[in-house]
C-alpha cells in the first residue's frame, strides 16, 4: 500500500479457497514444461523445463532465478481436454549442497502472484530458508501470467457502486450487477472462469509437485494461500514434508459467521490502534480519542460533509472510511501515516466531488471468480442482509462493519458460476505435523479462523499465536518468523499454544519495512488490483 492509501481501494478486491481428487497416473501425460523466458521447449513427460530468468526489476543475478510453465487441464474432470499454462519461478537454494528440496509458496488473494512472490524471495525470506530450499512460486490459474481472468472496468465500477444496497430494489440491482460482471468475465476470459475454485488449484499444485520430481513438498501459504494448503493436505496428505499455514482462512463458515468474525476483527484491530496512539506521543492524534474521532468522521460522511484532502478534494463516504481502517490494519508500520491521514481528513473543508476513475478497459480480476465458487453466500432477501447489517453495527459500534466481510458476502449474490467447492469442515489425516499461525488481531483472516482451523486439523496441527496486530505473521513478529523458519528447516514445531509477543511501531518507517528485522514485507505490493487478502 502507498504511505497514504486511497480510501476506496474497492476495485482492489478479494481472495481464497478449496479441494478435489483425480488419479495421479494421468499427470505424467499432462505435464509439458515451457521456459517462461525463452521460446517454448517441449520436455519429457512429467518434468518441468527451467531456463534462467530475471525479475521484472532486473535487479538480480540472472543465475539465481529460473522460470518455466506447466500445462494443466482447464477442467480436471476432463484431463485430456483444453489446457492452460501456469507460470512458475524458482529462486535456487543458495547452499545447494545442503538443499532440502522445494518450498512452494503462495501470497494470498485470490489474485496474488506467486511468481512475483518468488522473485521477492531475496528480500522477503530469511537467509536460512533461501539457503536450504528452492523457493517456488506459481501464478494460480486465472492470475497474473497464468491465463488471467479479465473483466470490463465499467462493469466492475457498476458492481462496486451497488455493493451497499439500502432497499429491496437496490438489492435486486446489486444482484443484477454481480451477474452481469460474472458473465462479462466469462465472455472476456473463456471457459476457465467456470473452473477457478481452489479444488482445481490444489490439483494444479500437485501437478507442479510431480513436475518438480519431488515425492513430498514443503509449503508456505499466507492468507488465501492457507486455504490452498489446507485442502492440499486434505487431498494429498502423504505428499507433504512440511506445511506452514500463516493467517488462516476458515472454509467452514456461512455468510453470517463470516461477516460477524470479520467485523469483530476490524473493530478490535482499530481498538488496538486507538490504544497504541493514546500511549504513543508521536502519534498525530495522540491528544485525541481515536475511537471518538472515527465516530465523528463517520457521522460527517453519513451527512455528506466529509472530504478527502487532495487535488482535487474528493467527497468521502462511510465505506471509504471503513476501507481506510481495514487497509491500515494489515501492518502497524503504516500507523503513523494512518493517524496523520485521519487528522488531515478531520481538518479538511467540504469541497469538490470525487475524481472519476478509469472505465471500460479489460482489467485483471480473479477475486470473485474464485471466492464465489468456494463459498455459498446466497442470502434469501434484502431483509436478511439488512438484519445482518444492524447486528454488525451493534457488534462494532465504532467501525460498524468489515469492508472485507461485507464485500465478500454481498459480492457473491447471484454470481453466475456454480459454487463447486462449498463450505465444509476440514478432514485431514495422515499428514506430518502442520504449523498453523494467526495474529490475535488480524483484520483480514480473524483469529477465530485460525483457532477453528487448528481445531479441525486436530492432532495434525501445532498452533502458534502472534499477540499483535496484522496480517502475515512472518513479517510481523521475529518470534513467529523464527518458529516458521525452524519448523520448515528442521520439522520441529513450537509447542501448541505458544504465544509470540506483540511488536508495536516506535517510529515512522517505510510501509513495507518488516518488523522482523531486515526483511521486506512483500504482501502490500503483491496484493494489488484484483485482490483483497
Amino acid at each position: 500500500m502507498p504511505s497514504n492509501p486511497p480510501l476506496s481501494p474497492r476495485a482492489k478486491t478479494r481472495r481464497r479457497l478449496a479441494v478435489g481428487a483425480l488419479a495421479t497416473a494421468l499427470l505424467g501425460q499432462l505435464l509439458a514444461g515451457t521456459a517462461a523466458a525463452a521460446p517454448s521447449v517441449q520436455t519429457s513427460p512429467g518434468r518441468i523445463a527451467w531456463t534462467p530468468c530475471e525479475p521484472p526489476s532486473g535487479k538480480s543475478d540472472s543465475a539465481t532465478f529460473e522460470c518455466a510453465t506447466i500445462k494443466v487441464p482447464v477442467n480436471w474432470k476432463r484431463p485430456h481436454g483444453a489446457t492452460i499454462d501456469l507460470a512458475l519461478t524458482r529462486h535456487l537454494a543458495t547452499d545447494p549442497e545442503h538443499r532440502i528440496g522445494s518450498l512452494l509458496i503462495n501470497p494470498g488473494g485470490p489474485g496474488g502472484s506467486g511468481v512475483d512472490f518468488a522473485f521477492q524471495a531475496p528480500a522477503a525470506f530469511s537467509p536460512e530458508l533461501r539457503a536450504r530450499f528452492d523457493i517456488v512460486g506459481f501464478d494460480p490459474r486465472g492470475v497474473g501470467r497464468s491465463n488471467p481472468v479479465t473483466c470490463d472496468q465499467d462493469l466492475l465500477n457498476a458492481q462496486r457502486n451497488a455493493i451497499h444496497p439500502d432497499s429491496a430494489s437496490s438489492f435486486a440491482a446489486l444482484r443484477k450487477a454481480n451477474h452481469a460482471l460474472g458473465e462479462d468475465c466469462r465472455r472476456l476470459t473463456g471457459p476457465l472462469v467456470g473452473h477457478m475454485d481452489t479444488a482445481s488449484v490444489v490439483r494444479d499444485m500437485d501437478a507442479i509437485r510431480s513436475g518438480l520430481g519431488e515425492q513430498r513438498i514443503s509449503y508456505y501459504g499466507v492468507s488465501y494461500g492457507t486455504l490452498i494448503g489446507q485442502q492440499y493436505a486434505e487431498l494429498y496428505p502423504s505428499r507433504i514434508r512440511a506445511m506452514t499455514l500463516d493467517s488462516n482462512m476458515d472454509h467452514s463458515l456461512g455468510p453470517w459467521s463470516y461477516q460477524k468474525t470479520e467485523t469483530v476483527a476490524a473493530e478490535e484491530s482499530y481498538g488496538q490502534f486507538a490504544d497504541w496512539c493514546a500511549r504513543t506521543p508521536s502519534c498525530a492524534i495522540h491528544d485525541r480519542d481515536a475511537r471518538a474521532l472515527f465516530d465523528s468522521l463517520y457521522k460527517r460522511a453519513e451527512a455528506g460533509e466529509l472530504v478527502l484532502p487532495g487535488d482535487p478534494p474528493q467527497k468521502a463516504t462511510t465505506v471509504d472510511l471503513q476501507e481506510l481502517v481495514v487497509g491500515n490494519m494489515y501492518t502497524p508500520s503504516s500507523w503513523f501515516d494512518f493517524a496523520q491521514r485521519l487528522k488531515d481528513i478531520d481538518a479538511a473543508s467540504p469541497a469538490a466531488a470525487r475524481a472519476v476513475g478509469k472505465h471500460g478497459d479489460p482489467t485483471p480480476f480473479a477475486y470473485y471468480p474464485v471466492l464465489c465458487q468456494d463459498y455459498d453466500f446466497n442470502l434469501p432477501s434484502y431483509a436478511t442482509l439488512a438484519r445482518h447489517e444492524r447486528a454488525l453495527a451493534r457488534l462494532a459500534p465504532v467501525t460498524r462493519l468489515s469492508s472485507i466481510g461485507w464485500d465478500d458476502v454481498v459480492g457473491c449474490q447471484n454470481w453466475p458460476t456454480k459454487v463447486t467447492n462449498p463450505q465444509r469442515g476440514l478432514q485431514v489425516e495422515g499428514t506430518p505435523k502442520l504449523l498453523v499461525t494467526n495474529s490475535r488481531y488480524d483484520v483480514a483472516t480473524p483469529y477465530p479462523w485460525g483457532v477453528n482451523v487448528a481445531r479441525q486439523l486436530g492432532r495434525e496441527a501445532a498452533f502458534l499465536t502472534y499477540d499483535g496486530v496484522g496480517h502475515g505473521d512472518y513479517w510481523r513478529s521475529p518470534c513467529a518468523r523464527d518458529a516458521i523458519d525452524t519448523y520448515l528447516v528442521t520439522l520441529q514445531t513450537p509447542r501448541t499454544g505458544t504465544h509470540c509477543p506483540a511488536v508495536w511501531p516506535t517510529e515512522p518507517t517505510a510501509k513495507r519495512k518488516s518488523l522482523t528485522g531486515d526483511l521486506v514485507d512483500p504482501l502490500p505490493g503483491l496484493l494489488g488490483t484484483g485482490t483483497h487478502r
